[in-house]
């Protein structure tokens, strides 16, 4: 399942903790070995989640745990009435919970939990065995106020250009390898007929919404070493170039870029509807009987295109002008999360270090493949060698079974590298698919600007610089590529970009970016 981070400007806002230090409701009871663990969960698919590795480890532990369960749609409008009512949980579990802005502007209702995670052994080997890990949740005061996770197995490759094949043999042509033999191809399903219905409905490249984020956009244009980041938001036009962080968006390259899709939009070669068309609409002609996309970004192709899904491939990363071939990398957004348990200070009359226990006996290979993908026994097996098994569903996808079953991509993880070679997968698993895709084009990579954290008085100057720097871009982008004009405008576009901030938005990633590699030592 495909995640996008979300950064709201209203997020942005503080939050006013009131009463914070205040008892937990379970503390009144005087059980110092009970913890109240609030979760958003993306929708209501019960409790099984709960049950299996995750509460033999709170009983091994020696606590208990009272589950408060709320579905995301809900957590929105929820999370500003719990964070003000100072009636707070024990414990916020799952990066989907609280935001990095939450946790920054409100560390005073948050345990400092350094002291906590010396006497967390499977963690402290995960910091030592992988510097990622520990970067991700070292705040911008040098403390940790919540876990880490990193997912795994997961891939390098993001969403990317998924083509029908079918379409290409029909036509008589070959995998397109080149930008320019793309282009053919798409001109060939525009004036081939190649779903063969008579009618002229084909669509050469779609998949675009009036609420995409520019990683849908900009996969087309990879061939010009144009990154597309993984769900936007504050870093949305970061990228990394000669290992520093520069705005992909002023750039030489993103303005031929710019240009060359103008060019295939002119040629129909492009969906008319790319930046106009709802989710529903989209969905509708991604999964139409007949099909009617010739391409489209996507994570993998049964995850979107229905019952065509068995026509479209991954693209090969497509060799550029200047003869280099790129796919997208986000690792730090696809692969690592933080916020993954946060701790109030209603806890410290608790027993907060077997609470942590229980925390710590998650960061295992056993454990993290049993809260990704089911306890053993429901969703996987551990078989005699030690490898571990992952079952396929006898009905439904793998994926959703995954999050039914478990914490999923919630919750504290870390498997060793060396481990993931252990999993064995169905190949009709989902996550088989794309990490097969993973396996053949992960050398092209480009090496994303890495999920920095950013400091309370950072957070606010970012708040409106992100807010009208994005904006204005994602609107010239649009305007440029529909109705042409970049050529024209660039020059007052930049001019326009520094005086709105540019210049000091830099320094604030740059200043970020320098305690991230800080962090890292």
């Amino acid at each position: 399942m495909n995640r996008k981070i979300m950064f709201c400007a209203a997020a942005l806002g503080v939050l006013v903790l009131a009463g914070c230090g205040k008892s937990s409701q379970n503390e009144k009871t005087g059980d110092k070995n009970t913890f109240t663990i609030l979760t958003a969960r993306n929708q209501d698919w019960g409790d099984a989640f709960q049950k299996g590795f995750v509460a033999k480890a709170a009983k091994k532990a020696g606590i208990k745990l009272k589950w408060d369960v709320v579905i995301g749609s809900d957590w929105g409008d929820k999370k500003s009435v719990t964070l003000s009512s100072g009636k707070l949980p024990d414990a916020f579990l799952g990066h989907a919970t609280l935001t990095d802005q939450d946790v920054e502007k409100n560390k005073a209702a948050f345990v400092v939990l350094d002291d906590y995670i010396k006497d967390m052994p499977n963690l402290q080997k995960a910091f030592k065995e992988d510097p990622t890990l520990k970067a991700m949740c070292t705040s911008t005061d040098g403390h940790i106020y919540s876990l880490p996770n990193k997912l795994a197995p997961r891939p390098l490759v993001g969403n990317q250009i998924f083509i029908n094949k079918k379409w290409i043999d029909k036509l008589g042509m070959k995998m397109p390898t080149t930008y320019k033999e793309f282009i053919e191809v798409l001109r060939a399903f525009r004036d081939g007929d190649p779903n063969g219905n008579g009618k002229k409905d084909e669509i050469p490249y779609g998949g675009g919404s009036s609420g995409m984020s520019s990683e849908i956009l900009l996969n087309f244009v990879l061939p010009f070493k144009i990154f597309s980041p993984f769900g936007g938001g504050i870093a949305d036009n970061i990228v990394m170039d000669n290992d520093k962080p520069i705005f992909q968006a002023t750039t030489d390259r993103y303005k031929a870029a710019i240009e060359a899709m103008h060019s295939a939009y002119k040629e129909g070669l492009i969906d008319p509807q790319f930046f106009t068309a709802d989710g529903a609409q989209v969905t509708a002609k991604k999964q139409s009987k007949t099909p009617i996309y010739g391409a489209a970004v996507m994570w993998t192709a049964d995850a979107e295109f229905g019952v065509n899904a068995d026509q479209y491939e991954a693209l090969p990363p497509l060799v550029g002008e200047d003869g280099g071939r790129y796919v997208n990398s986000d690792p730090t957004r696809l692969n690592y999360n933080r916020n993954e348990l946060v701790v109030t200070k209603g806890t410290t009359k608790k027993n907060i270090k077997k609470l942590m226990k229980w925390a710590d006996a998650f960061y295992t290979n056993d454990a993290t493949a049993q809260t990704m993908y089911g306890s053993f026994g429901v969703g996987t097996k551990k078989l005699a060698n030690g490898d571990i098994q992952v079952l396929q569903p006898k009905t439904g996808s793998s994926d959703m079974f995954a999050w039914k079953n478990a914490l999923r991509d919630n919750g504290m993880k870390y498997m060793q590298p060396d481990f993931e070679k252990r999993l064995v997968f169905d190949k009709a698993n989902s996550d088989y698919a794309k990490l097969s895709i993973d396996k053949k084009y992960r050398k092209y990579a480009l090496p994303g600007f890495p999920n920095v954290m950013y400091t309370p008085e950072e957070l606010k100057t970012s708040a409106k610089l992100t807010t009208d720097i994005n904006t204005f871009v994602t609107q010239k982008r649009a305007q440029w590529i529909t109705k042409g004009g970049v050529e024209k405008d660039w020059n007052n576009y930049k001019k326009q970009l520094n005086a709105m901030g540019l210049s000091e938005f830099m320094k604030i990633q740059n200043a970020a970016y320098a305690r991230w590699q800080d962090n890292l030592k």
